[in-house]
């Protein structure tokens, strides 16, 4: 692995060959990983284990034989449960397979999760005892095709039996061809509008899309909360794991994750922005309450002023801080919403890189990212190099539909032949995002093509723009959603009255301050507040249809 000096310390590019299917890195990550540690994890008994590289391999391979001998191979098998080992096993048993695996999101209702299951086709489920209620409809549905309901919780049984069958020379899941253009995956999006589609994603989209991802931002030890049902939580943990031959702890959700920090000393973890805000924000909120508020900005000073000659003193000066994050925290990787710079910069400036980036389910998921020594605020970065991207038809400031091509490109929706074919303009697919890439390739996002606010005038207004400069602008607002109505433009607040008592009071007269640094067409005619916070997808995007529902 070679390590290349920067600015900011020290980046690592890590150097394995090309690999086209998810059998060739597991296999690459055993041979590599051996007797390391591999997975940290909390057991069916609640009791933290380990695993080796040999050891996760060993139970995945006796998972994928056993659903070899059930005659799996070459049809679909979901999986359903929160984060686990064993989840992480089955998707390796999976994807070293002509298997394949519908990961399901565990935050659906039972009804979603089973008309999912009529959509899909699956002749199998995997699943722990706590979705039972589900699986009971699913046994009821007509529409279902499974044959084989597999609990989780006989997880070791099944182990014990696919290497019962190993031993006695049945090699069909070992010795299995598996082929770069296989159909490895169908994933349903969770998007903050209209019905979910099933992405096809194949062994070749998926890892090159996690290869590139480690060679341009590599790195060590991580924990991993986010949903594993997510393709983020693949480049950013499952897969990049045994390409890194790193280990990770696997938490079990979001509510531990202070503790998991202190105890694993993780050096990154990905998470989406709110996550990232709620770091930021813990950090002030520990300093103000310890009375450590105006140490920790004299500190902020003296850093950026050494950081404009190249002395960073960051770690050193900033110690507690960073202790209390586990010690080790260097970077978080973020993407899947919109981050407000200030959560970027000021995280920076205390130490931690937030490399920010972006990406979607239909492209594996990840297609642009900042790099250590390669970043620029408020960006989302530059292309992977297992993909182009460029602006289809941009306006006068050089905006417009961001287009992506590359080989981490979906193979299109299931059963969906008319939502694949307007997906894609010749090759090229059409992601729904606006934004402009700027002189130097770093491409900046301006909202949702399908949220556009069409004036009467004919002007299109993107509503994630003025949602990003309304935060930006007035620091008491938690949450906001812009919208149009009635032919005008209207803001919806759930607002932080903590800090501020009469935020409510306050907020129409900081709106109109705000219209004055706006267009006249991109100015907030309707203020309203709310008293809780917006509903959420389980990926913590706010619904910008929940009103419809």
């Amino acid at each position: 692995m070679a390590k290349k000096k920067t600015k900011v310390g020290y980046t690592h590019y890590a150097d394995f060959p090309d690999m086209d299917t998810l059998k060739e890195i597991v296999l690459y990550g055993a041979k590599n990983g051996g007797e390391k540690r591999h997975l940290v994890f909390n057991n069916f008994e609640g009791k933290i284990q380990e695993k080796s590289f040999n050891e996760t391999f060993y139970d995945a391979t006796g998972i994928g034989q056993y659903l070899y001998d059930l005659g799996m191979a070459g049809k679909k098998v979901a999986i359903l449960s929160d984060n686990s080992y064993y989840w992480a096993i089955c998707y390796y048993a999976c994807g070293m397979s002509r298997l394949t695996c519908v990961p399901l999101d565990a935050k659906l209702t039972d009804s979603e999760l089973t008309e999912l299951m009529e959509r899909s086709g699956c002749s199998a489920i995997i699943y722990t005892a706590d979705y039972a209620k589900a699986i009971e409809m699913m046994k009821a549905s007509e529409k279902v095709v499974i044959t084989e309901y597999i609990k989780m919780e006989d997880f070791d049984e099944i182990v014990k039996k696919g290497h019962e069958s190993l031993d006695a020379g049945n090699k069909s899941f070992l010795e299995e061809e598996v082929k770069a253009d296989d159909l490895a995956f169908i994933v349903y999006t969770s998007g903050t509008t209209g019905k979910s589609k099933g992405v096809m994603l194949s062994h070749r989209n998926v890892s090159s899309d996690a290869i590139a991802t480690c060679r341009a931002m590599t790195a060590s030890h991580t924990i991993a909360f986010l949903p594993f049902n997510h393709t983020f939580s693949w480049a950013s943990a499952l897969i990049a794991s045994p390409l890194l031959s790193e280990w990770g702890y696997l938490c079990k959700g979001l509510k531990d994750i202070q503790k998991d920090i202190a105890t694993y000393h993780p050096q990154h973890f990905s998470a989406v922005p709110l996550a990232v805000e709620t770091v930021y924000k813990r950090i002030w909120f520990t300093a103000k309450k310890q009375g450590k508020e105006e140490i920790l900005k004299k500190g902020l000073k003296i850093s950026n002023f050494l950081m404009k000659f190249g002395i960073d003193i960051r770690k050193k000066l900033f110690k507690e801080v960073h202790d209390n994050l586990g010690g080790e925290l260097e970077m978080i990787i973020c993407g899947g919403a919109f981050l407000d710079t200030k959560y970027e910069q000021g995280l920076y400036d205390l130490g931690i890189h937030v490399v920010n980036g972006y990406g979607i389910t239909e492209c594996s998921p990840v297609v642009t990212v900042n790099r250590l020594d390669d970043f620029r605020f408020g960006s989302a970065g530059k292309a992977l190099a297992c993909n182009e991207i460029k602006i289809h038809e941009p306006d006068e400031d050089g905006i417009g539909e961001v287009y992506v091509r590359g080989t981490n490109v979906m193979m299109g929706y299931y059963d969906e032949p008319e939502a694949t074919a307007e997906a894609f303009d010749g090759e090229w697919f059409k992601t729904g995002d606006y934004g402009y890439i700027d002189k130097d390739g770093f491409l900046f996002l301006r909202g949702r093509k399908k949220n556009l606010i069409i004036l009467s005038n004919g002007k299109n207004v993107s509503p994630e723009e003025i949602e990003e400069k309304l935060i930006s602008t007035i620091d008491y607002i938690h949450e906001v959603l812009v919208y149009e109505e009635n032919g005008g433009i209207a803001a919806e607040f759930y607002l932080d009255t903590v800090s501020k008592a009469d935020a409510k009071e306050q907020i129409k007269k900081a709106v109109r301050e705000f219209n004055k640094s706006m267009p006249v067409f991109k100015q907030v005619s309707k203020v309203k507040v709310r008293d809780t916070e917006f509903p959420k997808t389980t990926t913590l995007k706010i619904k910008r249809n929940y009103k419809k529902k």
